[in-house]
């Protein structure tokens, strides 16, 4: 198997490979401070490594710090996506939101493609080519194209890109990677993880980086219609995520966020309104449970009766859950004039692979929240 398609990270292989051969711990931290700062593309360029070192780190993993390579940049007011292609050819799509505050706020895949299906979803009508491995993942924060560019790191990463994170177990080496002072250093906090409810992987989420923000993609408070969007809670029912949420606020104090795609005309109604309410109240701690209320983004592959509903509507749901004694309030969204949900760019390119791409068997199957 070839070295981008190995489970463990690449990082953590080489910080490994410098241990054993009896490196000082020093030289691992002057190539992460260069990996950090995007100031290499190359071993070779990581010159505070002594010249014999960095020929064999290149000879040993390859002479790329960085597995993913721009191919299209598209930019908004205040939203730039980029298509990037990784070094085995799939493509995948990393947004970056630039808030008038100050700071920024990056969307990034955790799969090339999506093969759970959810009705909503452009990703979904690509279809799954691959996981990404962590690199690829972790890659998207860290690649040079954004200090070229000017861009400081981003204040806070989410796992809202193509692709259901929790379905990709390279998803919590990537964590590692991100979070661990040892590599990128980012506040747990700070990250945000989306699910649709892949509930065993969202079991092993809150155990093993309980600080991490998660959202859960709801949809529809009823199982039938919630099937017919979301695909997978015939496998995994909202329910059974719900309790994991549920022990995990109770336990880690920590908020929990619920995303609520409204569909015109499919789950807007008074009564989805009321029964989201209800989902609400069932849980032990109400106070932690937050609906985010998302008004629906029509999308190339999406069903094609979805559509969005009025402004007015959103803002009326939103205030009948806050009636209802719910904390609740409307995502701001950006960038619908580049597609910026993601799955729309990768679509057209997606018919012209390049000759390096593959496609590979994965341990699991995925699917994309809006990103």
């Amino acid at each position: 198997m070839s070295t981008i398609l190995t489970a463990r990270s690449r990082w953590m292989r080489i910080r490994d490979h410098l241990a054993q051969t009896g490196m000082p711990a020093f030289r691992f931290q002057q190539l992460i401070t260069a990996w950090q700062s995007s100031t290499a593309e190359t071993f070779a360029d990581v010159h505070a490594l002594p010249a014999r070192l960095r020929g064999e780190l290149a000879e040993r993993f390859g002479p790329r710090l960085h597995p993913l390579t721009p191919l299209e940049v598209q930019r908004d007011e205040q939203v730039e996506k980029v298509l990037f292609a990784s070094d085995s050819g799939a493509r995948i799509e990393t947004v970056v939101s630039h808030y008038r505050a100050g700071w920024d706020s990056m969307c990034i895949s955790s799969q090339a493609g999506c093969g759970l299906g959810c009705t909503f979803c452009a990703t979904g009508a690509v279809g799954l080519i691959r996981n990404l491995t962590a690199d690829e993942i972790v890659a998207q924060v860290m690649h040079p194209r954004w200090t070229r560019a000017g861009l400081p790191r981003p204040a806070s990463v989410a796992f809202m890109g193509m692709g259901e994170a929790l379905a990709n177990p390279h998803v919590f080496d990537a964590l590692t990677l991100l979070t661990d002072a040892a590599y990128a250093g980012m506040s747990a906090r700070r990250v945000t993880v989306s699910t649709v409810g892949f509930a065993p992987n969202l079991a092993r989420l809150v155990d093993e980086h309980p600080q991490v923000t998660i959202t859960l993609s709801v949809h529809s408070p009823f199982a039938q219609e919630r099937a017919r969007i979301i695909p997978l809670e015939e496998t995994f029912p909202l329910a059974q995520s719900l309790d994991i949420l549920d022990r995990h606020a109770a336990t880690s104090r920590r908020k929990v966020y619920l995303a609520y795609l409204l569909i015109a005309g499919v789950n807007d109604s008074d009564d989805h309104r009321a029964a989201l309410a209800e989902l609400v109240h069932q849980r032990s701690r109400t106070e932690l449970f937050h609906v985010s209320v998302i008004r629906y983004n029509e999308a190339a592959g999406a069903a094609p009766e979805y559509r969005a509903p009025s402004s007015t509507r959103v803002d009326e749901f939103v205030r009948g859950l806050t009636a209802r004694g719910v904390h609740a309030t409307r995502r701001r969204q950006f960038g619908t004039g580049i597609e910026a949900a993601c799955g729309q760019l990768h679509a057209r390119f997606f018919a012209a692979p390049s000759p390096g791409a593959v496609s590979v068997d994965t341990e699991l199957i995925p699917v994309t929240p809006v990103g």
